[in-house]
C-alpha cells in the first residue's frame, strides 16, 4: 500500500485545514487508517484512528473536539479535518496504514506517507 498525504499549509492560529491521504494498492477496506504527527524537535504522537468500515474512531487528548478523521472506502481515501487550530499543532502530520484497528502505537501500522507540513501561526 502506497500512501500520499497532503492539504497540509500554512494558517492562523483558530483556523482550519483539511489534511488527505490516498491509498494505492492493496485493499484499502481492510486497513486501520491513522494520523500521526512529530513537530520540532519532538517524538512522532498519535492523533486520530478510524476503524476498516469508518464507524468507530478514536483521538488523542490533545485534539478530541477539534480534529475529526473520516475515510472513503470508495475512493481509498481518509481524511483529517482540523479545526480550532492552535500553534502547538504545528507538526509534519503523517497518515499510515495497518490492519489493527484503533491503533495509537506506530509500530502497529505497517505503512506510512511522506507526511505533509502545518504550520500554526500565532
Amino acid at each position: 500500500v502506497q500512501l500520499q498525504a497532503s492539504g497540509g499549509g500554512l494558517v492562523q492560529a483558530g483556523g482550519s485545514l483539511r489534511l488527505s491521504c490516498a491509498a494505492s494498492g492493496g485493499t484499502f477496506s481492510m486497513y486501520g487508517m491513522g494520523w500521526f504527527r512529530q513537530g520540532p524537535g519532538k517524538e512522532r504522537e498519535y492523533v486520530a484512528a478510524i476503524s476498516w468500515s469508518g464507524t468507530s474512531e478514536d483521538y488523542s487528548d490533545s485534539v478530541k473536539g477539534r480534529f475529526t478523521i473520516s475515510r472513503d472506502n470508495i475512493k481509498k481515501k481518509v481524511f483529517l479535518q482540523m479545526n480550532s487550530l492552535k500553534p502547538e499543532d504545528t507538526a509534519v502530520y503523517y497518515c499510515a496504514a495497518g490492519p489493527t484497528p484503533l491503533a495509537i502505537t506506530p509500530k502497529l501500522y505497517e505503512y506510512w506517507g511522506q507526511g505533509t507540513l502545518v504550520t500554526v501561526s500565532s
